[in-house]
C-alpha cells in the first residue's frame, strides 16, 4: 500500500510539473517571439496578451502566448483593399525586402524612388514596388554602377 501512495503522490507531483511548464515569464515570452520584453509588457498592458501576476511574478500559459502569436500584427499579413499589401506570388515587395534583393540599404531604395529611378506605388501608408520595376532598376543602374567600380579598380 506505501508503494501506491508514494505512486500516485509522484504522480501529482509531475502533473503539477506538467502546469508549471505550460507557462513562462516575461523574458521567456519574450525570446521566444524574438521581441523585447518590454512589448510583452505592453501587449499585456493592450490585453492583447493574457497574464497572471502571482505576487511578483507574470506568468504566461503558453497557449495564450500561441493565440497572441496568431493575431500579432504582420506586415506581410496586412491588406489594401482585400489583396495582401506584399504578395511576393504576384511581384510585390516592400522597400525593405527589395534592398534585401538588392544587397543595398533601404535608404536607397527610399532615394531611388523619390528620384524616379525605381518606380514604386503607394499602397495605403506603404510603397509596393513590383519585380518587374526592380529588376528594371537593377540592370539599368546598380549593374552599370558595378561595372563603373570595376573599370575604375581596373584603372588603378
Amino acid at each position: 500500500m506505501g508503494n501506491t501512495e508514494d505512486l500516485s503522490l509522484g504522480m501529482g507531483m509531475q502533473s503539477d510539473l506538467l502546469k508549471k511548464k505550460r507557462v513562462v515569464s516575461i523574458t521567456e515570452a519574450a525570446r521566444l517571439n524574438n521581441v523585447t520584453r518590454q512589448a510583452i509588457y505592453v501587449a499585456i498592458k493592450q490585453k492583447k496578451l493574457k497574464a497572471h501576476k502571482d505576487s511578483t511574478r507574470w506568468t504566461i500559459d503558453l497557449e495564450d502566448l500561441e493565440d497572441y502569436r496568431r493575431q500579432k500584427y504582420s506586415r506581410a499579413k496586412s491588406l489594401y483593399n482585400g489583396e495582401l499589401l506584399f504578395d511576393n506570388d504576384k511581384g510585390f515587395h516592400s522597400i525593405n525586402q527589395v534592398a534585401k534583393i538588392l544587397g543595398v540599404p533601404a535608404q536607397k531604395i527610399y532615394y531611388a524612388t523619390r528620384i524616379g529611378m525605381l518606380k514604386a506605388t503607394r499602397r495605403g501608408a506603404a510603397w509596393v514596388v513590383h519585380s518587374d520595376d526592380v529588376r528594371e532598376y537593377q540592370e539599368k543602374y546598380i549593374s552599370k554602377r558595378l561595372m563603373e567600380e570595376n573599370a575604375s579598380a581596373e584603372a588603378l
